[in-house]
């Protein structure tokens, strides 16, 4: 009897102890944590600045870890071990909704916060430029026809491309693959781009089609930058002429004393060009939330009702003054809906 008494007690220890270890554990962190995109980095930095100052909650932990970095972490599991939310420069993939349900995160709150172009620019002061998404194809792909032949592309300067070109070494900063900022460079201007030959129409197997339009060459001429566009703007700032650089917009507008823009297709990247659709290269951007972490870390619904507020979304908003073009009103309306009841995210 008293060997029995002995070992209830023991487990009755253990189990105190495994309770006090799980409260431990959601207690562990007071703090909210962001990962993903570095195109929405800056304006998630910014609304958590201002939730900081006005909601009585510490500020967010913001990193710039890429889109597709941000989703590995955020779907990595529930719990205050991962993230809370994670930027994103495109929309969730059907394999990253399945990796996230299999390990656990289920409930998942998609929070479109506006548009983006991806922008393509250089130093300011040199020629206005424009290039078509084919000309663009044909001086980063990795394979381009010549002679009705898909070879290792020869080309060295823009003016090999098209005559009426500048002379310019083709010499292009851009995202590594990591990052959303890639996947939609490659959906809106290479995928674009390469369907003008015939060469690329010839290639009955979509996988290799596919393939052909989107890999990058890797001779050097497409410098992969890493998550930091800002050190894209400082090279450029501070390089040759003809040295060009992808990232999106709002650092463009945010850099436009040291940096001007290369038209796309003939459409400048603006405000106007990219909330109309008319520039070519434009796109929506999201931050994703972890519903189950709703209640547990604390402040995370009224981060969430500080992002969707008039004051940062609408027209007029501190997020437009970092470079972020607006919803119509219409669509932030149903946004902030969906996101306020923590409606979730269904594929």
């Amino acid at each position: 009897m008293i060997k029995q008494t002995l070992l209830l007690a023991a487990l009755a220890t253990t189990a105190s102890l495994g309770l006090a270890d799980q409260a431990s554990a959601q207690a562990a962190r007071d703090q909210i944590r962001v990962v993903g995109s570095s195109t929405v980095y800056p304006f998630t930095t910014t609304v958590a600045e201002r939730f900081s100052q006005t909601g009585g909650f510490k500020a967010p932990i913001v990193e710039s870890t890429g889109t597709g970095g941000g989703m590995k972490l955020f779907c990595g599991g529930v719990g205050t071990q991962h993230p809370d939310f994670t930027n994103a420069s495109r929309a969730i993939t059907k394999a990253e909704f399945a990796q996230c349900a299999a390990n656990g995160v289920k409930e998942i709150v998609e929070m479109k916060v506006g548009f983006d172009g991806i922008a393509v620019a250089m130093k300011k002061g040199g020629p206005k430029v424009n290039l078509k998404r084919e000309q663009i194809w044909l001086a980063l792909a990795a394979q381009v026809p010549v002679n009705g032949q898909l070879v290792a592309n020869p080309y060295k300067t823009w003016k090999q491309i098209d005559s009426s070109l500048p002379d310019w070494k083709i010499e292009v900063m851009g995202p590594p693959p990591t990052s959303g900022t890639r996947d939609s460079f490659v959906e809106l201007v290479m995928d674009h781009g390469c369907k003008a030959f015939p060469e690329i129409k010839a290639i009955t197997d979509k996988k290799a089609q596919a393939t052909a339009c989107a890999k990058i060459r890797e001779d050097g001429a497409f410098i992969e930058a890493g998550e930091n566009d800002n050190l894209i703007v400082q090279r450029l700032a501070s390089g040759s002429t003809g040295l060009l650089g992808v990232f999106g917009y709002s650092f463009l507008e945010e850099n436009a004393d040291k940096l001007q823009d290369v038209a796309v297709d003939g459409v400048e990247a603006n405000f106007d060009t990219i909330s109309s659709g008319k520039y070519p290269v434009s796109r929506p951007l999201f931050v994703y939330a972890k519903k189950a972490h709703v209640g547990v870390v604390p402040g995370m619904k009224e981060f969430i009702t500080e992002y969707v507020s008039d004051r940062s979304m609408a027209a007029g908003g501190y997020l437009e003054k970092k470079g972020l073009v607006a919803m119509p009103k219409a669509e932030l309306e149903k946004v902030r809906s969906q996101v306020l009841s923590l409606t979730n995210l269904a594929m």
